[in-house]
């Protein structure tokens, strides 16, 4: 169990290279994304020239994480059509390259509506391109803004339920600032105890198959100097039952408007857990992560990924031998159940923290209102 003490240094970004950038060289306008599969050995980073590149990106896991998502969504509508691309084919493949994540769907959306608006409106596939291009920027900043008013709430909401201080709190898979046009989601909340001296310890959970707890969170982590500890997965429930565990704060993909919530597989065995030892469980993501149109949790499309992430481990600069371009832990021909996400209900969220404000207890109408409020900040 890697344990890392809290450094006295300044605090940080907890990358130097943005997770992603749009950027016009000579050559044409790109998209460039900071390589998550190869963290944390080296930053490397991709350069998207097309759509289908930018799909793969998403598909692959080198640009993730819901919010990031949507704003890679709207890039990837605005990067069609500049380079001249079938922008609604473009949106369609997009929008389709990963189910669970609703962020990614409404930021193709946004810049495909401002696009098709454009187009009608002067005719001009230049102003389309254009607009797209400025929808996308806009929805990157609106998510940077959104990052720091949920650490805000976050924070204020953990200092009510543990006046006490010395936050220690539980993190499952990777919510900072790789996911994020800011600092995150519930990282972010993390990060704002850690710099007001009210973070006690960060629990990161290694995140299986794929490790973004051990390969992400830990880095960012570790850049801003928080006291951070690794576990595997399964050793959480010995940290609740040692009384370890102050508060639980993860990320969400998706939220169904009665209030369930889709995040990273692991993450509903933590909400029974932390209900068992009466520890909060806090989902923190922006409002547009919230999805009225799915009545409930078991309307939500849960992702299957490939067994091999399973069977096989993969690790940056290491020799791959699997048929996966992993190295092998299992049998050839063995069978793996791989779900990327699962769904905790509602009642067993303590609050869902928003930009907008929190939702505690969660339930529909809650929901409602703080998307109610969102959009009436989005019409004034």
């Amino acid at each position: 169990m890697a344990d890392q003490d809290a450094g006295s240094g300044e605090d940080k970004r907890p990358t130097g290279i943005p997770a992603l950038r749009w950027e016009e060289p000579p050559e044409g306008p790109v998209l460039v994304l900071l390589d998550q599969t190869r963290l944390p050995a080296e930053e490397v980073e991709l350069v998207c020239t097309d759509p289908a590149a930018l799909v793969e990106a998403i598909r692959s896991l080198a640009v993730r994480g819901a919010p990031l998502l949507g704003v890679a969504g709207a890039y990837g509508v605005a990067l069609a059509a500049v380079r001249g691309f079938e922008v609604e084919e473009a949106a369609a493949a997009l929008a389709g390259a990963r189910p669970t994540a609703v962020n990614l769907a409404v930021g193709v959306r946004r810049a495909q509506a401002a696009h098709r608006e454009a187009l009608a409106r002067t005719g001009d596939p230049r102003q389309a391109a254009a607009a797209a291009l400025s929808a996308a920027r806009a929805l990157h900043r609106e998510d940077a803004e959104a990052s720091g008013r949920m650490a805000a709430h976050g924070l204020a909401l953990l200092d009510e339920l543990l006046p006490a201080g010395g936050h220690r709190v539980l993190t499952h898979c990777n919510t900072g600032s790789l996911v994020s046009g800011g600092e995150g989601t519930a990282f972010a909340v993390a990060l704002a105890a850690h710099r007001a001296g009210r973070l006690r310890r960060l629990w990161v959970d290694e995140t299986r198959p794929l490790l973004q707890g051990a390969r992400l969170t830990a880095y960012e982590a570790a850049r801003n100097d928080m006291a951070y500890t690794l576990l595997t997965d399964n050793a959480a429930g010995s940290l609740f039952a040692a009384g370890e565990v102050d508060a639980v704060l993860i990320g969400a993909d998706r939220i169904a408007a009665d209030g369930s919530v889709a995040n990273k597989v692991g993450s509903y065995p933590l909400a029974v857990l932390a209900r068992y030892h009466h520890v909060p469980f806090i989902v923190v993501a922006p409002v547009t992560t919230v999805d009225p149109d799915t009545p409930d949790g078991a309307s939500i499309e849960v992702e299957q990924r490939p067994g091999h992430e399973v069977t096989e481990v993969t690790a940056p600069q290491v020799p791959v031998a699997g048929a996966g371009g992993g190295i092998p832990v299992a049998p050839l021909g063995t069978q793996a159940y791989n779900p990327a996400f699962d769904v905790t209900p509602p009642e067993l969220v303590t609050a869902i923290v928003t930009e907008e404000g929190v939702a505690s207890p969660v339930t529909a109408e809650a929901l409602a209102a703080l998307c109610a409020r969102s959009r009436q900040v989005t019409i004034s």
